[in-house]
């Protein structure tokens, strides 16, 4: 479900959303009618047809039912079927790959009748001048144009029926012309029809055609194909059965058996069939089809698995926790198969063209035939121009000009840990000019450790208690420092009551009949606490990057102490920004951290702008003014409070590593932590953007060019028809060059993500860089 539809469905709940398979377009403009046919339906509120998956994705009210918009679908001469979350996969791809065998064969015999009409052609260049008699060659094309040709004519008069004109409508009427005019000659002419120069016979050219469109429309399946290997990848990753130990004893049974809770035995060498929580064993995963990560992960009694890793060396016992659709791995399929049946805005474009596209090809025939007539008096001539015309147009490659290229780069970009949700951020991202970049969780580690306590009050054991106690069951990273801390101490906490989050600020609660207040400087502000007695102090911990806590009592004037923490950058943040200034992009760093600690790590990542002390509701403020200034802006973020920031920006992208609600907020999910995956995303982007507007070029040419040489008799019906039939091809093979791109992310496997040594050097971070 791309961003749009799923804002649309968010603020109206009568809405719904459906997909459904369409069997019978060939080009653009079955594209454009399917979508009317769509549109007709009351109700729809929106539809999206993509011709290289073939399927539709609908928008609509609740009073819609699903078979009217099946009829629709049908009435306008395709054949639609709804398409279901259950469906399997494989049997879609085994009658895939029928249908090409099919096609294939068709091909083939398609060939060997065409063989002896060309045969004469290809003699006489040495001299030997051979033609088969009128009846053989009226033979040998009949099953070529009414049999094997017959889709055509079908798909032809569905779209008359309906009012339309498609790719098969131009192909019916060349060759039905260039056949018509054949039996036309042999009518008048009787067996003296194509010889001495007489009455010529254009069977073969007729039988060509077909066979060329036929042989292009084969060669596109089977490239299609190559476009999806990445789903088919991730559909392999699926296991069929499990496993599992219920009461004592181990059973293997299907996926659909397996139960929430239940515990899972993976082997070594096994593909891990759930997403659970290990209980037992240690392991090294290979998790590389999922997030991209090339590197094994180390998983032990605690740590989280995905269902289609690898377990590599050790024997696992996984704990159940989420199931079918909801799994890591189905989400991932239905957000690259969301993304991959999307509409890109350039597509826009493409709709305005063949929207009017056959009609005027029909148009710029007839005229071909009138002029020709009138002014060379060879009807004939006239008429084999005008079938030139009509076979070389090419709707089709105008059609698979942009969703082949979507259809790679998101499926590459899934291969490599870079989750697309929709084409239209793909395309905007290849725009982006400035990046905001929340700090904690994004830049640095996002695990705080405490590097100093002081209490003017307590002994150190008893105020990190009391502060524990108070952040216990806090989500927030430097709440989650303190109760490890106090944890790994062998601290009894104290049950605190009363307490509130105060976002952007920290938190308040009571323990033991006492009111404290824990957070930054502005709460102490604010609630007129004085911090004098341990200003130097602090400001010093600053100075060195520190992040720091007041904690303050009520009804005492002043603080009481503070807890200082120290966040490590990530090992690639420094390299992302330095890649990312390569791109010609601006940085900026937004926190609510103090001016101190955001400047040591903006100085040491060379971050253009920062943004420090920012409560939590401003940070989707600041992107505005961001985009106010002009350029398209992106954000990247982690956590709950970067939702709103993130769904403000032109592109937002999420770290997986954070909350699902950024995730969902966000246009590009990023399945690892490491932060050279955002000047990958935008790089990929890039690329697929630059192939989009190269098969449009190419697409637009082939018929710019070649319509006119064709009418003005430049071109042979024939290599009319093979430019026609190939022109597709060309497209679908210029997007499957995507799969050259290689991410910088993949270039550094050295780097370890889990094992992180490379902590900014404080101490050699050379002249000051102002912020102010």
């Amino acid at each position: 479900m791309d961003s749009t539809s799923l804002t649309q469905i968010i603020s109206n709940p009568q809405l719904r959303e459906e997909e459904f398979d369409i069997d019978g377009m060939t080009c653009a403009s079955c594209v454009r009618h399917v979508e009317k046919a769509l549109g007709n339906v009351t109700g729809v509120n929106k539809a999206e047809v993509n011709l290289a998956t073939e399927r539709a994705r609908v928008t609509f009210a609740e009073s819609v039912s699903v078979e009217a918009m099946i009829e629709a679908i049908n009435n306008a001469g395709y054949k639609a079927t709804r398409r279901l979350e259950e469906n399997s996969h494989s049997q879609e791809n085994e009658e895939k790959e029928k249908n090409i065998k099919r096609d294939f064969n068709k091909v083939f015999i398609a060939a060997l009748l065409s063989a002896p009409l060309v045969a004469p052609m290809l003699l006489e260049t040495f001299g030997i001048q051979y033609m088969l008699p009128s009846w053989a060659q009226l033979l040998l094309s009949l099953p070529v144009q009414f049999w094997l040709g017959a889709r055509f004519y079908k798909a032809a008069w569905n779209a008359l029926k309906a009012k339309t004109g498609n790719m098969d409508l131009l192909v019916a009427l060349g060759t039905s012309a260039a056949f018509g005019l054949s039996l036309y000659n042999m009518y008048v002419y009787g067996n003296h029809a194509g010889h001495a120069g007489v009455g010529h016979l254009y069977f073969e050219g007729a039988s060509i055609i077909i066979t060329l469109v036929l042989l292009g429309k084969y060669l596109e399946a089977r490239a299609k194909q190559q476009t999806s290997l990445a789903i088919k990848a991730l559909q392999a990753l699926k296991p069929e059965v499990a496993r599992v130990r219920r009461h004592g004893q181990e059973m293997e049974i299907s996926m659909a058996h397996v139960q929430l809770g239940d515990e899972v035995i993976v082997r070594p060498g096994e593909k891990i069939p759930v997403d659970g929580v290990v209980i037992e064993g240690s392991s090294q995963v290979d998790e590389s089809l999922i997030t991209g990560e090339s590197l094994p992960v180390i998983k032990t009694v605690n740590n989280k698995v995905t269902g289609g890793a690898i377990n590599a060396e050790g024997l696992l016992i996984v704990r159940t926790t989420v199931l079918g659709a909801e799994t890591t791995l189905a989400r991932i399929i239905r957000l690259v198969e969301s993304a991959q049946a999307g509409k890109a805005p350039i597509q826009r474009l493409v709709d305005k063209v063949s929207a009017v596209f056959v009609h005027v090809v029909i148009v710029i025939a007839l005229l071909a035939i009138f002029l020709w007539g009138i002014f060379t008096g060879s009807w004939e001539q006239a008429i084999v121009n005008g079938v030139s015309v009509l076979v070389i147009a090419c709707p089709c490659a105008l059609g698979l000009a942009t969703p082949t290229s979507i259809m790679v780069g998101t499926g590459l970009a899934a291969k490599f840990g870079i989750l697309i949700k929709d084409a239209e951020a793909l395309e905007i991202a290849h725009s982006i000019t400035t990046i905001a970049f929340d700090k904690t969780g994004t830049l640095t580690e996002g695990r705080p450790r405490i590097s100093a306590l002081y209490s003017l009050e307590h002994s150190e054991s008893d105020f990190l208690k009391l502060v524990a106690s108070i952040q216990n069951g806090s989500e927030h990273p430097l709440a989650k420092a303190i109760v490890i801390e106090a944890s790994e101490r062998g601290l009894e906490l104290g049950n605190a009551k009363d307490v509130k989050s105060l976002p952007g600020r920290g938190v308040e609660g009571t323990i033991q009949g006492e009111k404290f207040y824990i957070g930054t400087e502005k709460l102490m502000q604010e609630n007129g606490f004085d911090i004098s007695d341990v200003e130097n102090k602090v400001h010093l911990l600053k100075a060195n990057g520190a992040t720091v806590s007041f904690v303050a009592k009520e009804f005492l004037p002043k603080v009481i102490g503070y807890i200082a923490f120290e966040d490590k950058v990530k090992a690639s943040s420094k390299e992302a920004i330095q890649k990312i200034h390569d791109l010609g992009i601006r940085t900026v760093m937004l926190t609510g951290d103090n001016w101190g600690a955001a400047q040591k790590i903006a100085r040491y990542l060379n971050i253009d702008e920062v943004k420090a002390e920012v409560l939590p509701s401003d940070k989707s403020h600041i992107i505005e003014e961001l985009k106010s200034n002009g350029g398209f802006v992106a954000m990247v973020g982690d956590g709950i409070n970067d939702a709103p920031a993130l769904a403000a920006a032109h592109v937002g992208m999420a770290m997986s590593t954070g909350t699902d609600v950024a995730m969902h907020s966000a246009g590009i999910t990023l399945m690892r932590g490491n932060p050279l995956l955002i000047p990958d995303a935008i790089s990929i982007s890039r690329r697929t953007y630059r192939k989009i507007k190269q098969n449009l070029f190419w697409a637009f040419i082939y018929n710019l060019v070649g319509i006119p040489l064709a009418a003005l008799g430049l071109l042979n019906p024939v290599i009319a028809g093979a430019a026609m039939a190939f022109s597709s091809v060309s497209v679908i093979a210029n997007a499957l060059l995507l799969k050259t791109w290689q991410p910088e992310s993949a270039k550094n496997l050295t780097v370890s993500m889990s094992n992180n040594q490379n902590e900014y050097p404080f101490e050699n971070l050379g002249p000051e860089k102002s912020y102010e």
